[in-house]
């Protein structure tokens, strides 16, 4: 038997450049790198930090690439397509002699030149690797990664991904998307008053603070967790996550002592709790019983758990080493196309995905999900 392939899988979103390094199929000698490379501040950067970011990985060349992205959606291109075809002409650009491939909201996997041609089949796809590689490992969960800036909530049974939703707006609508991170979420979207020495106090509507000054301050989060510049450019403490969140109501850490400000942060992580509450109440109102288990990942990992605890819901693990969970979507499209090119024969043609994995749940009807033309939707 020929050895497995060698790949590289890559996250490329809009604050974090991501890959992990999966050596003939072995997870425990994968290795991962991320970069922080705000996309909307630096695009112009992302061809040099994805060659810094393969670097890091300290890996030979591989016999190809798997990608899922988030980036198209920040605000500095026109539209989705437009941040597709950027994210893959940097792709190119930097890999010239490697073969690319996307994971599409199809759940298959095309060359770079096929996605150039459908640009928006490929945006926000990277759950999907995560689920289709979940569901190959744990069969029956409800898949809850709560992440820096969103929180996927994914029910998966007997191996297949029962996702309702394929594009962004599709996902949020049925629940399965919560605009809400642990990190960069912006706390006046998490509550338009909070409890201020015994009234109800409207929040600023600026950008003073992020959720990741919450969770410094109740210890839940690290400075070295950010991964992004605080929302002042000032440092990750305490003191400093103390005076942002103060700015929150127009004060200051002068006004408000630390006892106010932590009392604030509890509020805060409970009304952002709520939210994923509500997103796994919504989707588990769907499905046939309510016994699936918890699988809880990402760097807000402690919310979801917490969220599964309130619910009574078991947990399940993952049996992945704890090193490369953080970038689960890498891992997973990387999975995916190993498995591809495993199988792939001489007389497969180019573009073709591969066949359906157990994982991938009942094909979609013509014009559903993600064969809607790029003029809708999302």
């Amino acid at each position: 038997m020929a050895p497995l392939a060698e790949v590289v899988g890559w996250d490329v979103g809009g604050a974090h450049t991501k890959a992990v390094w999966l050596p003939g199929g072995s997870l425990e000698r994968a290795r991962s790198a991320s970069r922080v490379l705000e996309i909307w501040r630096a695009g112009d950067e992302l061809p040099a930090v994805l060659g810094n970011v393969f670097a890091s990985l300290g890996a030979g060349r591989p016999d190809a690439m798997a990608v899922t992205m988030t980036a198209e959606l920040a605000d500095v291109f026109e539209s989705k397509r437009q941040g597709v075809l950027f994210v893959l002409n940097a792709l190119r650009t930097s890999f010239p002699d490697v073969e690319i491939w996307l994971l599409g909201l199809d759940r298959k996997l095309h060359t770079l030149e096929a996605a150039m041609r459908r640009p928006t089949l490929f945006a926000a796809a990277n759950w999907l690797a995560s689920a289709l590689f979940v569901a190959g490992r744990v069969p029956d969960c409800l898949l809850v990664d709560a992440g820096s800036t969103t929180t996927d909530v994914i029910p998966i049974r007997e191996g297949r991904v029962l996702a309702e939703g394929s594009t962004d707006v599709e996902r949020l609508a049925a629940g399965e998307l919560v605009y809400t991170g642990v990190v960069r979420t912006n706390p006046n979207t998490i509550a338009a008053r909070v409890p201020i020495r015994g009234r109800p106090c409207p929040v600023a509507a600026e950008s003073f603070s992020m959720m990741a000054d919450v969770y410094t301050l109740l210890g839940m989060l690290s400075p070295g967790d950010y991964g992004v510049p605080a929302a002042d450019g000032g440092p990750k403490t305490v003191a400093g996550a103390e005076r942002r969140l103060a700015r929150l109501v127009c004060a200051d850490a002068d006004t408000l002592g630390s006892g106010e400000l932590h009392g604030l942060a509890r509020y805060l992580h409970e009304k952002q709790l709520q939210q994923v509450l509500e997103a796994m109440y919504q989707v588990r109102s769907r499905l046939p019983g309510d016994d699936l288990p918890l699988l809880a990942v990402g760097s807000g990992r402690f919310l979801a758990v917490e969220a599964g605890r309130r619910l009574g819901l078991p947990l399940v693990a993952l049996d992945v080493p704890s090193a490369i969970l953080p970038v689960l979507p890498c891992l997973g499209v990387a999975a995916l196309l190993e498995r591809h090119l495993e199988r792939r024969g001489p007389e497969r043609a180019e573009g073709q995905g591969p066949e359906r994995s157990e994982g991938q749940g009942p094909e979609r009807s013509e014009g559903q999900g993600p064969e809607r033309s790029e003029g809708g939707g999302a």
